[in-house]
Protein backbone atom coordinates (compact mmCIF):
# COMPACT_ATOMS: atom_id res chain seq x y z
CA UNK A 1 0.00 0.00 0.00
CA UNK A 2 2.57 2.31 0.81
CA UNK A 3 4.91 1.76 -2.39
CA UNK A 4 1.57 2.35 -4.32
CA UNK A 5 1.40 5.77 -2.24
CA UNK A 6 5.07 6.70 -3.31
CA UNK A 7 4.71 5.92 -6.61
CA UNK A 8 1.39 8.15 -7.11
CA UNK A 9 3.22 11.15 -5.44
CA UNK A 10 6.40 10.78 -7.87
CA UNK A 11 3.99 10.89 -11.07
CA UNK A 12 1.94 13.80 -9.84
CA UNK A 13 5.58 15.47 -9.11
CA UNK A 14 7.09 14.84 -12.39
CA UNK A 15 3.77 15.91 -14.04
CA UNK A 16 3.80 19.18 -12.00
CA UNK A 17 7.20 19.73 -13.20
CA UNK A 18 6.61 18.46 -16.93
CA UNK A 19 3.77 20.87 -17.16
CA UNK A 20 5.40 24.26 -19.40
CA UNK A 21 2.41 26.42 -18.60
CA UNK A 22 -0.39 27.83 -16.01
CA UNK A 23 -4.04 26.97 -16.77
CA UNK A 24 -6.45 28.90 -18.11
CA UNK A 25 -8.80 30.32 -15.23
CA UNK A 26 -12.10 31.24 -15.99
CA UNK A 27 -12.72 35.43 -14.69
CA UNK A 28 -16.52 35.43 -15.37
CA UNK A 29 -18.56 33.70 -17.78
CA UNK A 30 -22.44 34.64 -18.85
CA UNK A 31 -24.28 34.89 -21.75
CA UNK A 32 -22.92 37.20 -24.17
CA UNK A 33 -19.58 38.16 -22.22
CA UNK A 34 -16.88 35.57 -21.52
CA UNK A 35 -13.38 36.67 -19.62
CA UNK A 36 -10.58 34.07 -18.98
CA UNK A 37 -6.88 34.63 -18.21
CA UNK A 38 -3.38 32.75 -18.24
CA UNK A 39 -0.51 33.85 -16.38
CA UNK A 40 2.20 34.16 -18.88
CA UNK A 41 5.08 34.37 -16.00
CA UNK A 42 6.81 30.88 -16.25
CA UNK A 43 7.61 30.85 -12.23
CA UNK A 44 4.04 32.34 -11.30
CA UNK A 45 0.58 32.11 -11.39
CA UNK A 46 -2.05 34.30 -9.45
CA UNK A 47 -5.82 34.86 -8.34
CA UNK A 48 -8.51 37.00 -9.49
CA UNK A 49 -12.11 37.22 -9.79
CA UNK A 50 -15.33 39.25 -10.12
CA UNK A 51 -18.92 38.61 -9.38
CA UNK A 52 -20.14 39.34 -12.22
CA UNK A 53 -19.31 39.58 -15.76
CA UNK A 54 -21.93 42.55 -16.61
CA UNK A 55 -20.53 44.68 -13.79
CA UNK A 56 -17.63 44.91 -15.82
CA UNK A 57 -19.36 47.01 -18.65
CA UNK A 58 -19.61 49.52 -15.70
CA UNK A 59 -17.59 51.99 -15.14
CA UNK A 60 -16.72 50.99 -11.46
CA UNK A 61 -16.89 47.08 -10.58
CA UNK A 62 -15.17 44.96 -7.54
CA UNK A 63 -12.77 42.41 -8.07
CA UNK A 64 -10.30 40.32 -6.08
CA UNK A 65 -6.80 39.49 -6.79
CA UNK A 66 -4.16 38.14 -4.70
CA UNK A 67 -0.53 36.49 -5.34
CA UNK A 68 2.99 36.16 -3.49
CA UNK A 69 5.38 38.24 -4.20
CA UNK A 70 8.23 37.26 -6.25
CA UNK A 71 10.17 40.37 -6.33
CA UNK A 72 9.96 43.79 -4.18
CA UNK A 73 8.20 47.06 -5.86
CA UNK A 74 9.58 50.17 -5.23
CA UNK A 75 8.58 51.46 -8.38
CA UNK A 76 5.85 49.57 -10.44
CA UNK A 77 5.14 49.94 -14.09
CA UNK A 78 2.07 48.33 -16.29
CA UNK A 79 1.78 47.86 -20.37
CA UNK A 80 -1.56 46.76 -21.73
CA UNK A 81 -2.15 45.58 -25.52
CA UNK A 82 -4.90 44.98 -27.63
CA UNK A 83 -4.84 42.19 -29.20
CA UNK A 84 -7.05 41.33 -32.48
CA UNK A 85 -6.30 38.11 -34.74
CA UNK A 86 -2.60 38.29 -33.41
CA UNK A 87 -2.04 41.68 -34.12
CA UNK A 88 -1.44 44.22 -31.67
CA UNK A 89 -3.66 47.38 -32.21
CA UNK A 90 -3.53 49.47 -29.38
CA UNK A 91 -0.62 49.74 -26.28
CA UNK A 92 -1.28 51.61 -23.16
CA UNK A 93 1.63 52.08 -20.39
CA UNK A 94 1.49 53.92 -16.90
CA UNK A 95 3.57 54.31 -14.00
CA UNK A 96 1.50 52.76 -10.84
CA UNK A 97 3.93 53.16 -8.04
CA UNK A 98 6.94 55.54 -8.11
CA UNK A 99 8.83 57.53 -5.15
CA UNK A 100 6.21 60.08 -4.27
CA UNK A 101 3.78 58.88 -6.99
CA UNK A 102 2.11 55.83 -5.68
CA UNK A 103 -1.30 55.04 -7.18
CA UNK A 104 -2.31 51.62 -5.16
CA UNK A 105 -2.30 50.41 -2.42
CA UNK A 106 0.32 48.07 -2.27
CA UNK A 107 3.22 50.03 -3.85
CA UNK A 108 6.76 50.05 -1.12
CA UNK A 109 5.99 45.78 -0.91
CA UNK A 110 8.96 43.39 -0.79
CA UNK A 111 9.62 40.33 -1.70
CA UNK A 112 7.47 37.18 -0.36
CA UNK A 113 4.59 39.37 1.12
CA UNK A 114 1.19 38.42 0.37
CA UNK A 115 -0.18 40.89 -1.80
CA UNK A 116 -4.55 40.63 -1.86
CA UNK A 117 -6.61 43.36 -3.06
CA UNK A 118 -10.51 43.48 -2.47
CA UNK A 119 -12.58 46.30 -3.53
CA UNK A 120 -13.58 48.60 -6.35
CA UNK A 121 -11.56 48.67 -10.15
CA UNK A 122 -12.35 51.58 -12.68
CA UNK A 123 -11.59 50.64 -15.80
CA UNK A 124 -12.19 54.34 -17.31
CA UNK A 125 -13.83 53.08 -20.34
CA UNK A 126 -17.27 53.74 -21.35
CA UNK A 127 -17.83 49.64 -22.56
CA UNK A 128 -16.17 46.57 -23.74
CA UNK A 129 -15.55 46.30 -27.00
CA UNK A 130 -17.39 43.95 -28.91
CA UNK A 131 -15.64 40.84 -30.55
CA UNK A 132 -13.43 38.10 -29.76
CA UNK A 133 -9.89 39.46 -28.47
CA UNK A 134 -6.42 39.76 -26.15
CA UNK A 135 -5.13 41.86 -24.08
CA UNK A 136 -1.70 41.78 -22.73
CA UNK A 137 -1.41 42.27 -19.31
CA UNK A 138 2.65 43.07 -18.00
CA UNK A 139 3.87 44.50 -14.52
CA UNK A 140 7.28 44.79 -14.24
CA UNK A 141 9.13 46.86 -11.32
CA UNK A 142 12.35 49.17 -11.12
CA UNK A 143 14.81 46.77 -12.49
CA UNK A 144 12.71 46.05 -15.67
CA UNK A 145 11.29 42.40 -13.47
CA UNK A 146 8.23 40.92 -14.31
CA UNK A 147 5.92 40.75 -11.11
CA UNK A 148 2.96 39.85 -12.78
CA UNK A 149 1.38 39.22 -16.52
CA UNK A 150 -1.00 37.13 -17.83
CA UNK A 151 -3.34 37.01 -21.09
CA UNK A 152 -6.97 38.02 -20.98
CA UNK A 153 -8.83 36.49 -23.39
CA UNK A 154 -12.38 38.26 -23.77
CA UNK A 155 -15.46 37.47 -25.93
CA UNK A 156 -17.83 40.04 -25.48
CA UNK A 157 -21.19 39.92 -27.40
CA UNK A 158 -23.17 42.48 -25.62
CA UNK A 159 -25.09 44.61 -26.80
CA UNK A 160 -24.96 48.05 -25.63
Amino acid sequence: MKTSNVLVLILVLLYINASTEWPTHTVCKEDNLEIHYKSCDPQQDFALSIDKCSDVATQTFNIRASTVLRHSIKELYVKLSLIMNGKTVLTYSETLCAPGHSKLIFCGKKKGEHLHYEGPVTLGIKEIPQGDYTISAKLTNEDGVTVACADFTVKNYLDY
